[in-house]
């Protein structure tokens, strides 16, 4: 099966204009400046969505969002990349339209940092001031998410997903976390970490993304034929600035569903206490460290990283392998190589690796300890999503960090839909009916075709409306009615 993945980036705002604002109020601000909306007046549908239906089996009690028209509009924003922006919470969250290999999603996933740079350009032109970073922690304890989605058959059991994937997640940091100074929630002291996310996981399984966080995330909400697919909600990963650790976060994870999917032998690590052994993979510079396993015993994070990659290579050994996913393998051990031999070597590669090289030379040049107020300034504008004063973006101007994609590929990204998903469909309809979409979401376009109700096309497959068909059919179609009448046939 085909990889449908995406991601759900919360960004952090801290307004400059009063003290005391009101975050919701600036984040819709914020969003109600992106400039290029194909359809602005359209609502985003909630019909096929219940974030409280858990995978082991029942709904949660409490109240679905459904939002009036004029609130919905203001919360939520369809992209030209078939993408959506919107407020969660009290944060701007951008969602990546749905795409079909993890190169294709590294540069959906940027072209959303420049989405809300456009947003903060808007917004000082109206007179107000603000700043976003795309991390996961404000320094003061609050933790705000980032979340990858990938598309999986209904067939595999939920609890085989328990069972098998705690210690890949545990480990994967090594790859792809986002660098941290200091410690928060309590947790033990650290002066630098890999992960920023680890302190704030309370649990191993359960429907919560916001208290009692858990590593295993059971919402039940497939965007989807809920009869056929799954959606894998992940919300134990990093929002990463550099390429590379995106690449390697999604494309590693995509494999190991899709492992999942078609029954591979999968490394059978059983951890003692997976929440614990997250801490110590994150406090662990060395990749190194003991992790205990169930029933004694003890392994670290680079061999179950390991584990994990040799299995990938015996299930493709007899299978068709793509140039995209050989590509992930290569990559993936040529990263799991330099870490054994010294991690100092990916500092042009993964962030915390980058993040850390650039604190310390600052401390060498200044003379200061881990403990001054400007080391932890430097950890945030780290993932400043302004282009002229991130400094992730001054290491990459520098040439200091390798690259995945090239600046052409965010910038289409930004207004154009993936070409291999149903995101084309949706992205077609935006871009050739932006005044008849009266609304839609991952699984429907609504059309008002001047009827008393709307006209809803559904979109339950993920793997269909691709450009292969989206084009033929909207060949020599000029308005929404002649396109339901040629669906009907």
């Amino acid at each position: 099966m085909q990889r449908i993945i995406g991601t759900e980036t919360e960004f952090g705002v801290a307004s400059r204009r009063l003290p005391s604002s009101d975050p919701v109020e600036t984040s819709l601000r914020l969003i109600g400046g992106y400039p290029s909306l194909p359809a602005p007046r359209a609502l985003w549908d909630y019909e096929n969505e219940n974030p409280l239906r858990d995978a082991r089996g029942f709904d949660v009690e409490g109240e679905r969002e459904r939002p009036g028209p004029d609130y919905n509009r203001a919360l939520n924003k369809l992209l030209p990349n078939a993408g959506r922006l919107y407020v969660d919470g009290a944060h701007p969250e951008y969602a990546t339209p749905e795409c079909g290999t993890a190169r294709d999603l590294v540069a959906y996933e940027r072209a959303g940092e420049l989405v809300l740079a456009r947003c903060l350009e808007a917004l000082a032109r109206s007179g107000h001031d603000c700043v976003v970073y795309k991390n996961n922690s404000d320094g003061k304890g609050n933790s705000y998410g980032y979340h990858e989605n990938y598309l999986m058959t209904r067939a595999v059991p939920f609890e085989t997903i328990v069972r098998t994937l705690p210690p890949f997640f545990v480990s994967r940091p090594i790859v792809a976390g986002a660098g941290k100074v200091g410690a928060e929630n309590g947790a033990a002291p650290a002066r630098y970490q890999i992960s920023q996310r680890a302190d704030f996981f309370e649990c191993l399984v359960d429907l919560n993304t916001m208290v009692k966080r858990p590593m295993i995330n059971t919402r039940d909400e497939p965007h989807a034929d809920a009869a056929r697919f799954r959606r894998l909600h992940v919300i134990v990963g990093d929002a990463n600035m550099a390429e590379w650790s995106t690449y390697l976060k999604v494309g590693t994870t995509a494999v190991v569903t899709q492992m999942l999917d078609e029954g591979a032998a999968c490394p059978s690590w059983e951890m003692d206490n997976p929440v614990a052994a997250a801490g110590i993979v994150s406090r662990d510079l060395t990749v190194k460290a003991d992790l205990k396993l169930a029933g004694g015993g003890v392994t670290n994070a680079l061999a179950i990283q390991r584990a994990w990659l040799e299995a990938a290579h015996e299930f493709y050994a007899c299978r068709e392998l793509s140039p995209a996913t050989k590509d992930i393998l290569v990559k993936w051990e040529t990263v799991l190589d330099k870490l054994e031999r010294d991690p100092w070597q990916l500092a042009g590669e993964l962030d915390w690796v980058a993040k850390r090289r650039m604190i310390e030379s600052y401390l060498d040049r200044k003379g200061c300890g881990w403990d001054s107020p400007r080391v932890a300034l430097l950890d945030l504008q780290y993932h400043d999503v302004r282009p002229g004063k991130g400094l992730y973006y001054a290491l990459e101007r520098n040439r200091r960090m390798e690259r995945v994609l090239d600046d052409g590929d965010i910038a289409d990204a930004e207004w154009h839909a993936p070409k291999d998903t149903r995101a084309y469909f949706r992205g077609a309809c935006l871009r050739k009916f932006p005044g008849q979409v009266y609304g839609a979401s991952w699984t429907s376009v609504l059309f008002d075709v001047g009827e008393p109700s709307v006209k809803r096309v559904p979109l339950m497959d993920p793997l269909r409306g691709t450009q292969a068909v989206t084009d033929e059919l909207f060949d020599g179609v000029d308005t929404p009615r002649e396109l339901l009448e040629r669906l009907a046939c």
